[in-house]
């Protein structure tokens, strides 16, 4: 069966290296901005699975089995879902916001497995807080310097250097990072993958 991540995301690689020792990446090329959704837990799940059929749909063809995993994550605080920053100084200004406060992280992942002449979708939600410490601006602005918080949705990320800023995480950090491995690996031992 050939395995592919509809995702370029590094750290997704990662985490489905823990089930996977080979799978191809490709990443989708869906619009996000195509989808008119407020509910930051419908959209993050719209977006998994909407990554994920178009990669499947650009492939499927080809293959008598295969099983596609499409995934996103959202930071969402005071209203809002918060992305990746434009700039350092919309980066400055997220972390300054989230300093001291919890956000909610909506992470999805949407399987779509063909096997047995059956078509399966799934698409499984997580949601997590996560409670940053408070930071000194000079703190703030030596983190943006890593270049971290640029490719990061809320500025910060909870794996590399800007795990010394968060105060605590409640639900699962996989899911923060960008795939509940977990809850993946329940998906696929049901469908005997």
């Amino acid at each position: 069966m050939r395995i592919i991540l509809a995702s370029n995301s590094p750290r997704r690689k990662e985490l489905l290296h823990q089930i996977f020792d080979s799978f191809d990446v490709i990443k989708s090329n869906f619009n996000e901005e195509s989808v008119d959704e407020e509910n930051p837990e419908e959209l993050v799940k719209i977006l998994s699975l909407k990554k994920a059929e178009e990669v499947f749909d650009k492939i499927e063809s080809n293959e008598s089995e295969l099983l596609v995993i499409g995934g996103d994550t959202l930071v969402y605080f005071d209203g809002q879902v918060l992305g990746k920053p434009k700039d350092e100084k919309d980066a400055y200004n997220t972390l300054k916001k989230l300093q001291g406060n919890k956000n909610e992280v909506y992470s999805a992942f949407t399987v779509i497995l063909k096997k047995d002449s059956k078509l399966i979708k799934e698409t499984v939600l997580s949601k997590s807080r996560v409670i940053m410490k408070t930071m000194a601006d000079e703190e703030i602005e030596e983190y943006i310097k890593t270049g971290e918080p640029m490719d990061k949705a809320g500025s910060y990320a909870i794996q590399g250097i800007g795990n010394k800023f968060i105060d605590n995480i409640e639900g699962s950090y996989n899911s923060v990072v960008g795939l509940d491995i977990e809850k993946l690996k329940e998906v696929l031992e049901k469908h005997r993958i």
